[in-house]
């Protein structure tokens, strides 16, 4: 867990491993979704991201937080 890095008053559990830094819900957003990153098989914010800040289930999220 960590803060949000647009909104510092929100706790999240969502990291983006490549940049070093928490998005909450509101702010999920992939910085290089176009760029090549080692941690995009279980980065969570990527796949939000591609399912257009749809919500994941729980079955995708366990399958992408496990490269």
């Amino acid at each position: 867990m960590g803060k949000c890095k647009n909104h510092p008053d929100r706790e999240t559990g969502y990291k983006c491993f490549k940049h070093d830094y928490f998005l909450c819900e509101e702010c999920l957003h992939c910085s290089d979704p176009e760029i090549y990153c080692k941690f995009r098989s279980s980065c969570i914010i990527f796949f939000m991201a591609e399912k257009g800040g749809k919500t994941l289930d729980k079955k995708e999220i366990v399958q992408n937080q496990n490269p």
